[in-house]
């Protein structure tokens, strides 16, 4: 028996191949004909979805900041402060400890910031992750530019996979931010 995906749920299943696929080799070096092929549909279907090779790309770093602000309020509910961005560290190492997907399409959307449509939907998206933050923490704006200076310095030794403090160097780093191993 086949099981029909709804126009919805086959949008979804492509941008779940573009994340994996975008996040492995960037805007410019994934093919559509590859996403297209690990989402099982041809390649005519994938342009009737998402229009443009550069759609699905922003439609995927739309969908990954969106899902990590998601996180972001999931972990701080019914927190304020402190305590509540605390609580978005750990959820947020806990998911780059599960899956650095979601990581590599950050970084890789940075890197295509040279697109003025790109450079937007990112700016869009991390603009939201600030807005959060500053409303949920009522810091002032060091506050708020600390908080995000840590995660990208946390983001930046995930990607190199020193987290653990194996490199006497991160570990430093690490400790200077109050990590512990």
């Amino acid at each position: 028996m086949v099981v029909r995906l709804s126009a919805a749920e086959r949008k979804d299943h492509v941008l779940d191949a573009a994340l994996v696929a975008f996040a492995a080799t960037g805007y410019e070096g994934t093919s559509t004909e590859d996403i297209a092929r690990a989402a099982g549909i041809s390649q005519p279907y994938l342009f009737r979805l998402f229009g443009t090779k550069k759609e699905l790309f922003i439609a995927s770093v739309t969908r990954c900041f969106r899902e990590t602000l998601e996180t972001f309020q999931r972990a701080s509910e019914g927190l304020r402060g402190e305590e509540a961005l605390q609580a978005i560290g750990r959820a947020y190492m806990e998911l780059l400890d599960r899956d650095r997907t979601r990581l590599h399409l950050q970084l890789q959307s940075y890197g295509a910031c040279d697109d003025p449509d790109i450079r937007r939907a990112v700016r869009d998206g991390y603009g939201d992750l600030v807005t959060y933050i500053e409303r949920l923490s009522g810091l002032a704006s060091d506050g708020v530019a600390a908080f995000f200076a840590t995660g990208m310095l946390l983001n930046i030794l995930s990607a190199m996979q020193v987290v653990d403090g194996s490199e006497p160097w991160a570990k430093r780093l690490l400790e200077g931010i109050g990590k512990e191993l």
